[in-house]
């Protein structure tokens, strides 16, 4: 049996209200991520979990088993894996397969990368895996507090203000989750390893691995920017060769 997918998505959105549905290269965003997870050949269910009926019709129609979320688990409050083990338990029961976590916004990802993490699971039998780009420029050793009354700038750790490095060649490797992807083995999902740490996390287990994804690979919905950078990276990946883009020559 190959891994289940779960594609979480709620109707509610204060930063951009309906992501989930608003075009992307002409596709609604929710439909680059759940064809992503039928092309996986490691994944061989797909379930889409969301209180919001046009994104479950659309799971429908790309054939996808959508999942009607109930409105407690719905809200802002509402916490990830609450939502993907509800799915889950509809689907399936207490299966023993591990379980894909994607996101709804997310429309831009590598190719494979679910299949990557899901590989990198079974290969270190670890809790979890997860996607992490380079945080680029926006590295901790960089981050200040510019004080609200005076402007005094002073290093965010209280140390040496941007550790003394201003290349950012010289920064040591620093990641930040993505959103790729998550994939977790059942008794993590389900909160049964021993050790976990409490807290909105626990379900990622205790053995976190990661895999590296580069910088801009993975967008994540979150402004309305971030659409227009969607948009236009999946357009480009769609022309043919020479072909022009948004009126400029490629």
């Amino acid at each position: 049996m190959g891994a289940l997918a779960v594609i979480i998505g709620r109707a509610g959105s204060k930063g951009v209200p309906g992501k989930n549905m608003r075009p992307v290269a002409g596709r609604p965003c929710a439909a680059w991520t759940i064809e992503a997870a039928l092309a996986e050949p490691g994944i061989s269910r797909v379930l889409v979990s969301s209180d919001d009926p046009t994104l479950l019709a659309l799971a429908a129609s790309l054939g996808a088993e959508p999942v009607e979320r109930p409105a407690a688990l719905a809200g802002d409050a509402a916490s990830v894996d609450d939502a993907v083990r509800h799915a889950v338990r509809s689907a399936d029961g207490r299966g023993h397969s591990p379980v894909v976590i994607l996101y709804a916004n997310v429309p831009v990802r590598p190719a494979g990368l679910a299949g990557r993490a899901l590989a990198t699971l079974a290969a270190a039998g670890c809790d979890s895996v997860q996607s992490f780009a380079p945080v680029g420029k926006h590295h901790p050793w960089w981050t200040c507090v510019v004080g609200e009354s005076d402007g005094r700038v002073r290093a965010f750790d209280g140390g040496a203000l941007f550790h003394g490095v201003y290349r950012r060649q010289a920064l040591p490797a620093a990641h930040v989750p993505d959103g790729g992807v998550i994939a977790v083995s059942r008794p993590a999902l389900e909160l049964r390893i021993p050790g976990a740490p409490e807290g909105p996390h626990r379900f990622l287990g205790v053995d976190r691995r990661g895999v590296l994804t580069g910088e801009g690979q993975v967008i994540d919905i979150d402004s309305e920017i971030d659409l227009l950078v969607a948009d236009a990276v999946l357009r480009t990946r769609a022309a043919p060769p020479g072909r022009a883009v948004g009126g400029v020559p490629r």
